[in-house]
């Protein structure tokens, strides 16, 4: 009898465990959104048509990745601006799920991708990316990963509907960004020509720091249209020539900071300006 209500103890602690919030995370409580922007947003893209997504819950960093926690586990740090607390940067798609996949480990999780280095991407078409490696992702898997781009523009977002989770425009005081390039007719603000420590600003409602500047995120997702029907945990196109980052840096101008704003690159390229924040399922 002992040894049962033993065993019922651990069970019973292992499910505490499984459900606590990781350190440094905010749940993103799963929901229903209008993915892109309307016609009438100031600066919009071709690429931003509206359309309902279904994102389901997940954990999402508080923070881009910093230089202190990538060196920590990867062993050395790429950034151009160096200091423990800045978003690390010039890291490529590649060296970011890299830091997902050892992080993982780390931690004793299930890795969510493999990566086969000896073997190239047949989904990708980018004769410039110098990389190439085939990159798959285990769904069913609890370790780390990059956030899909309708999981970040979900996040991002926040529950708004303006270009900004911060309304119909940002400032300098809100978020790093180039600000002799302000949004539509704004006044111009401060143009600090580097990154920032990471949760400089106000988080947006959701607890999230710097979705808007600061350092673009990688996102999983290859670059392509989205889907006009409605979609549930869309993940993107099967194949692609660039991956997605999003939310815009501190040499961004202001419109490139709207929550629906696309920008993507070759995975293999690195600069001063992309880092990448990471989910927990």
């Amino acid at each position: 009898m002992k040894k049962f209500f033993t065993g019922i103890a651990l069970f019973l602690l292992c499910c505490i465990c499984w459900g606590q919030q990781p350190e440094g995370f905010v749940r993103i409580q799963g929901g229903t959104f209008l993915m892109g922007s309307p016609p009438s947003e100031a600066g919009r893209s071709d690429n931003e048509t509206q359309h309902r997504v279904t994102v389901s819950a997940f954990y999402l960093g508080k923070h881009e990745v910093t230089q202190a926690e990538y060196e920590a586990m990867m062993g050395n740090n790429p950034s151009n601006w160096k200091g423990a607390n800045l978003p690390v940067e010039q890291v490529n798609w590649y060296d970011a799920v890299e830091y997902c996949n050892a992080r993982s480990k780390q931690e004793g999780l299930t890795p969510a991708y493999t990566i086969h280095k000896s073997s190239s991407d047949p989904n990708n078409r980018n004769s410039n990316d110098n990389v190439r490696w085939s990159v798959t992702w285990n769904k069913n898997a609890n370790g780390y990963r990059l956030p899909t781009e309708a999981e970040w523009e979900y996040a991002c977002r926040a529950n708004t509907t303006t270009p900004f989770s911060t309304g119909n425009t940002i400032t300098t005081d809100q978020a790093n960004y180039n600000g002799n390039s302000p949004y539509a007719n704004n006044p111009k603000g401060t143009y600090r020509e580097k990154t920032t420590k990471v949760g400089s600003f106000a988080p947006n409602s959701w607890g999230l720091y710097d979705m808007h500047g600061n350092a673009w995120e990688w996102c999983w997702d290859w670059d392509g249209g989205y889907s006009m029907t409605d979609q549930t945990d869309p993940t993107g196109v099967v194949s692609g020539s660039n991956r997605v980052y999003r939310g815009g840096s501190w040499y961004s101008s202001a419109v490139m900071l709207r929550s629906a704003f696309r920008r993507s690159y070759t995975p293999s390229a690195r600069y001063a300006s992309i880092g990448f924040r990471v989910v927990r399922p």
